[in-house]
């Protein structure tokens, strides 16, 4: 598997796409960044149509082990965040 695009990249090949500059494409992309981040954290989730979904998920407090010495240990509950791929995106894929 190969190394994916990076940000310079993927903004040259916006601004190529859009036909605007790569300060235009640069400043699309951050707004569409921090409009999902600021959603996300408000309402729990945040769609990109056709791509996925952005998922705001509470988990619990829990018991686990710490591999190296087989000890039990308590894994205090936490915010996270999951990512979940639209079934267009899975089909245009794979």
């Amino acid at each position: 598997m190969g190394k994916g695009m990076t940000k310079s990249e993927t903004l040259n090949a916006l601004a190529e796409k859009l036909g605007k500059t790569r300060k235009e494409a640069g400043e699309m992309l951050d707004a569409i960044v921090g409009l999902a981040y600021d959603e996300t954290k408000k309402s729990g989730e945040f769609t990109i149509p056709g791509l996925g979904k952005l998922l705001k998920k509470h988990r619990e407090a829990r018991m686990g082990r710490n591999p190296a010495t087989g000890e039990s240990i308590k894994i205090a509950a936490k915010t996270v965040v999951k990512f979940r791929v639209a079934k267009a995106a899975k089909d245009a894929i794979l």
